[in-house]
């Protein structure tokens, strides 16, 4: 009977020693490699150095910001920035938000915003103590909450920050966060069918406060940059829409591409399920267009 008992036991344990197994396997796979205590704080990073890198050239830094209740490993995988290092020899660094006993965020406004900015700064110098970085070629990008917090980063270090690239993201800083008028180059990319941050602006199941609409977003930072009024809109693929705003103050050009359908997604990038994310376009590479644009922005 003893036996029998040990054995239902066993069975009805089974389950949840799994799942725990599942979770240290997760937590082990996906951690952060990299530490440094930023406003007392310890945060998190994870540093890619691609086999390129020589010493003796100054290099380019992307940082690449994750989501809401993302983590720096996810990003790396969703954006592919690696491989393109590889290929380009810049260094790209995923920085992780805060907690705060919850997801991993970038928090907008008050002390949360001014720590994660210190952060950011601190993470540059860090990195410039051990690689060769070129401060000219500084870049933060990022998928939505990330994306916003690259928004707030081109208007707090627009110093250090040459140009910025966005995805799924929505203005949630107003742009009196911007210190002054720099002109800062941007690249975005949005689905219309984006749930998360509407296209057309609004509220919605993640962000109750009204949004503007991500074309005005674009025209608001065109004028940010005293680019010229009018944009010019050019069809890339059939689900991809270009708009440009150019001669803009010290060369900050404005570049929006539209998605047709495009859901809450990093398009060419690794796809996040459908039934929550929405679709992931394979007609343009996000990540090889804001390299491109990167590397034609550095900073004056």
């Amino acid at each position: 009977m003893k036996r029998v008992i040990v054995a239902v036991v066993a069975i009805i344990s089974l389950p949840a020693l799994l799942a725990l197994a599942e979770a240290v396997s997760f937590h082990l796979r996906n951690r952060s490699d990299s530490f440094l205590v930023s406003s007392g704080v310890e945060r998190e990073y994870i540093v890619y150095v691609p086999k390129s890198y020589d010493r003796a050239k100054p290099a380019p830094l992307v940082i690449s910001l994750h989501g809401a209740g993302g983590w720096p490993r996810q990003q790396m995988k969703l954006s592919g920035w690696n491989e393109l290092a590889d290929h380009e020899g810049f260094l790209v660094v995923y920085p992780s938000g805060t907690t705060g006993g919850g997801p991993r965020v970038w928090r907008m406004g008050g002390e949360g915003e001014t720590r994660d900015v210190r952060f950011i700064s601190d993470l540059i110098d860090e990195l410039r103590k051990t690689y060769n970085i070129d401060p000219r070629r500084i870049y933060a990008n990022g998928l939505s909450n990330g994306g916003g917090m690259s928004f707030i980063l081109s208007c707090r270090m627009p110093d250090r920050i040459a140009a910025v690239g966005l995805v799924g993201a929505a203005q949630l800083a107003p742009w009196s966060s911007c210190a002054d008028d720099h002109a800062v180059p941007m690249i975005d990319f949005h689905g219309t069918a984006d749930s998360m941050a509407p296209y057309d602006g609004g509220s919605s199941w993640v962000v109750t406060v009204p949004l503007p609409s991500v074309p005005r977003w674009a025209a608001n930072w065109a004028r940010r940059n005293r680019c010229a009024p009018d944009p010019i809109d050019s069809e890339v693929k059939a689900d991809v829409l270009r708009r440009e705003y150019t001669r803009c103050a010290d060369n900050a050009s404005v570049v929006l591409y539209t998605i047709r359908g495009g859901g809450h997604t990093w398009p060419g990038g690794q796809q996040l399920p459908e039934w929550f994310a929405g679709r992931t376009s394979t007609s343009i590479d996000a990540t090889r267009e804001m390299w491109s644009f990167f590397a034609a922005h550095p900073a004056r």
